[in-house]
């Protein structure tokens, strides 16, 4: 954050999708810096965590379903999977944006439930995927998925693996965005 010139006390909330610590491990850091900063979590996390957050000064706010956070974004809410996690939206005048954490519930599964939340389009979906053991055939199934739903743009990071980062590249070409930590990223 210090090199690229973000200011902790500038911040006013944190979402977490959920609760494994490549997720979760730089909040303490932060909290630190600023315990003004409303975290919103999935109810599941643990108690332990939560009074942690709540020790230091900060609001914690257990999301169960889908609501507003504040205009224009969204929790999809938790979303059952073999680990359960939300995941953000972005409602733009350009079409949705959707963040996801790792995709535990299945990247398809959460695009559906975003579409059938907003009944709009999606223009880009980033985050991780969860993709790094799939097989080139399944993760061309997902990658047509995401056309037949509409998806513009895409950035898959984190946990989605090589495999499923190439296929996507050659599929959405210069619609695909390389993303990681401090990347800016212009809607269009």
């Amino acid at each position: 954050m210090e090199k690229l010139g973000i200011l902790p006390e500038e911040i006013d909330l944190v979402f977490l999708s959920h609760a494994h610590k490549d997720h979760t491990g730089g909040l303490d850091a932060l909290l630190e810096q600023n315990s003004k900063i409303e975290v919103w979590l999935p109810e599941f996390f643990s108690s332990s965590f939560k009074d942690a957050i709540r020790t230091k000064g900060a609001r914690v706010v257990e999301v169960e379903k889908f609501q507003e956070i504040c205009p224009g974004a969204y929790t999809t809410g938790i979303i059952p999977g073999w680990i359960k996690e939300q995941s953000l939206i972005l409602d733009t005048d350009k079409g949705i944006i959707l963040i996801t954490g790792c995709a535990h519930p299945r990247i398809t599964n959460i695009i559906t439930k975003v579409k059938d939340l907003l009944i709009k389009d999606i223009n880009m979906v980033f985050g991780g995927f969860h993709l790094g053991a799939f097989h080139e055939n399944e993760i061309n199934e997902i990658i047509d998925h995401f056309r037949k739903s509409g998806v513009k743009k895409v950035g898959p990071c984190h946990c989605s693996g090589d495999e499923a980062r190439k296929l996507f590249a050659e599929e959405y070409k210069d619609d695909f965005i390389e993303i990681g930590a401090g990347k800016e990223i212009k809607v269009q």
